[in-house]
């Protein structure tokens, strides 16, 4: 659980919003995801949550997953993984949260303004 976090969100910038498209960095963090998506079906096969027991790790993981289309990957690649991610996000404070999420965050995610302090950015430049 400690990879996804990191590895998807570097599928994120370089699938989504860097501003130089290149393949290499593409692939590697698809693919990265791709098996840390491998790591989590296969953690869930003989288990319904990640830790055996509804869990912070569980908490961690599922807004990651959320995210699969476009991480590029295919939950039906993944069947644990998918039974689980259909699982949490049919919990009713996950609908809850989701829900209450999409009335307030309807601006684009990135605009050019947070791209600004988003992306590369050195130390002492923060504002």
């Amino acid at each position: 659980m400690g990879g996804l976090g990191p590895m998807a969100g570097q599928n994120h910038h370089f699938v989504q919003y860097a501003p130089e498209r290149i393949p290499y960095a593409m692939k590697r963090y698809v693919d990265e995801t791709h098996r840390l998506y491998g790591v989590l079906d296969k953690q869930l096969a003989d288990r319904e949550f990640i830790a055996r027991d509804y869990s912070i790790a569980d908490m961690a993981c599922y807004p990651w997953i959320v995210s699969h289309e476009r991480q590029q990957q295919n939950l039906d690649d993944f069947p644990h993984l998918k039974r689980w991610f259909h699982a949490i996000n049919a919990r009713p404070a996950v609908e809850r949260a989701y829900a209450l999420a999409r009335t307030v965050n309807q601006a684009p995610v990135v605009s050019e303004q947070s791209r600004a302090l988003l992306f590369g950015q050195r130390a002492g430049q923060a504002s």
